[in-house]
Formats: C-alpha cells, sequence, structure tokens
C-alpha cells in the first residue's frame, strides 16, 4: 500500500529528533512590490495581515515574539525544538547586515534549531546567497520562495513583479549551493484554467525543490483583487471544498515522490477573508482529502512522469 504523500513532519523526522514546531516572525519587512521598486500596493490578491499570527507584531523584537510563540505551542508539547520562521513580507529585502542580525538573533534563542525564511525569487542577492551557504552547514535552513504561477501571463496579470524564469534562477542558485528550497503555488489565480493549475506541477518537478506549499485562492479584503471582483464578479471563480480537494489530489499524482508536501490549503481569519468560506478548519479539509485520496486510491507520484527538460 502507498503511501499518500511525502509530509512535512516525516521530513523534519530526519533533520530532528522529537517534535519541531515552527514560530511565525514579523520582522517588520517591506517588499519591493509596495515601497515603489516594483511597483505599490503588493501582489492583487496579497494582504499579508491576513495571515499573520497574533503573536507576530514589528513593535516586538525577534526575542519577544519568539518567546510568546513558543509560550503560545507550549502546551501541545511537554518538549520540542523550533524553526523561527521569518513569514511576513520578503524576509531577504534589506541590507545584508541587517539581515545577518535579525537571523541570527533568532538563532540565539533557546531551542531555536533553525530558520525558515520566506522571501521573493527577485531579493536573493550574492552576496545574500554566500551568507546563507555558510548558515546552512551550521543549522536547518529551508528558503521558501513565491513562485505562486509557472505562468507569465498570470505573474504579469496579479503584478508579480519578476516571470517564471526568475523563480527557476532563484531556484537553481539556492540548489547549486546546498540550501534547501521550498515552492509557493496559488491554485485559482485569474485567467487559469484546470489544465493551467495542474501543467504547473510538471514545471515544479524539473526543479530542485525540495518542498512544496499549495493553497487555494482567497478573495482578501484590502487587496486589488477585492477591487477587481466587485467590478467583474466574474474575474476568478473561487473553489468549493470538494472541488478543491479533487483539484488538489489530481495535482498531488503528478508530482514527484521525493518531494515534500508542506501545505495544501490556507484559511485567513474570518475579518479579513471575503470567500471561500467553507465553514471548516484547515485540519478538517486535510482529513476530507485524506478520505478521498484513501478510498479513491490516490497518492503522490502515481501520475508521475520523468521531465523531458
Amino acid at each position: 500500500m502507498h503511501k499518500l504523500y511525502y509530509s512535512f513532519p516525516e521530513f523534519l523526522s530526519q533533520h530532528f529528533e522529537g517534535k519541531v514546531q515552527k514560530i511565525s516572525l514579523d520582522a517588520g519587512f517591506s517588499c519591493p512590490n509596495r515601497d515603489g521598486s516594483l511597483g505599490l500596493g503588493g501582489c492583487s490578491d496579497c494582504n499579508n495581515l491576513s495571515f499573520n499570527p497574533s503573536y507576530c507584531s514589528t513593535i516586538k523584537s525577534i526575542s519577544v515574539q519568539l518567546a510568546e510563540g513558543k509560550e503560545f505551542f507550549a502546551h501541545k508539547y511537554p518538549k520540542m525544538d523550533y524553526l523561527a520562521y521569518f513569514q511576513s513580507y520578503t524576509n531577504t529585502y534589506d541590507k545584508l547586515d541587517k539581515l545577518i542580525d535579525l537571523y541570527e538573533e533568532a538563532l540565539r534563542f533557546p531551542g531555536v534549531k533553525g530558520l525558515v525564511i520566506a522571501t521573493r525569487p527577485d531579493c536573493l542577492p550574492e552576496d545574500l546567497l554566500d551568507y546563507l551557504k555558510q548558515l546552512a552547514k551550521r543549522c536547518f535552513l529551508l528558503v521558501e520562495l513565491g513562485v505562486e504561477s509557472t505562468l507569465d501571463r498570470t505573474l504579469k496579470e496579479i503584478g508579480r513583479g519578476h516571470d517564471y524564469a526568475c523563480s527557476a534562477s532563484a531556484i537553481h542558485q539556492l540548489s547549486q549551493r546546498k540550501i534547501l528550497c521550498g515552492a509557493h503555488i496559488i491554485l485559482g489565480l485569474p485567467g487559469e484554467s484546470r489544465e493551467d493549475m495542474l501543467s504547473h506541477a510538471g514545471r515544479l518537478n524539473a526543479l530542485p525543490i525540495n518542498s512544496l506549499k499549495l493553497h487555494q485562492l482567497q478573495l482578501i479584503r484590502g487587496t486589488r483583487l477585492e477591487r477587481q471582483v466587485r467590478e467583474n464578479p466574474a474575474y476568478v471563480s473561487l473553489f468549493d471544498a470538494d472541488s478543491y480537494a479533487r483539484l488538489v489530489i489530481e495535482f498531488i499524482e503528478r508530482l514527484r515522490p521525493d518531494l515534500v508536501l508542506d501545505r495544501f490549503v490556507s484559511q485567513s481569519p474570518a475579518e479579513w477573508l471575503i470567500g471561500p468560506d467553507w465553514g471548516m478548519k484547515n485540519y478538517e479539509f486535510s482529513h476530507k482529502r485524506e478520505r478521498m485520496m484513501r478510498t479513491g486510491g490516490h497518492f503522490q507520484g502515481r501520475l508521475y512522469s520523468h521531465p523531458t527538460v
């Protein structure tokens, strides 16, 4: 019997003994797509405030956020290690000295065994890559890149500010330095058909990524996408839970078996979310998807074919 998929906890168990928990941090970074370097207002779907945990705040130091995050998770397990997760905005978008100070502060915090750094593929200068190469020799390090789509027309439509070639280049640069790399993809972006979305799997298989996060397009208050949908309700089609679960299963089946799957769904806080509202928690959706996979005989890699390029 095949396992359903290669999970992130399974992946972490190969690097650590015992439970490991990510603690999300907001280090006060901006984004070149917000500060005028590339654009203003960010990508059309993005409002970063919609996925910050309550303990994240730019007025708090990294150490304070880690302490509060550790307290938040302490009730789950009597003993666990932590990964400092630089999550909000573009977490490599600053001067190298400032970045090093923040990363090293996190690593000095008791119980923190490594870093997860979320960023854009166009914000990885050579000097930073060289530092990260050395850092990866000292501790667990995973760099997550917001790829979002493998189609240039989609990236242009959402105002991403880079093309797919930029993502592929950044992933190769990280891999060449033996830095673990994750990619993030959004399913349901404007103009993408079901075939378009499934085609992302094949392109990602050809890249040296270690992990992948998926989530459904969400319509969030305060975004350009909200205004676009208000003006044209047919601009995007939001998934219901069943149709999204079926799409994700098809996507998983096309992925190479050694690719770690970190996330399949996201749920923004009710005060930010316009839709889709499925009336279920993320874990409830995960249980639904896993039941569908088991009953249908689906598993990661079932439809995988080796890339030709």
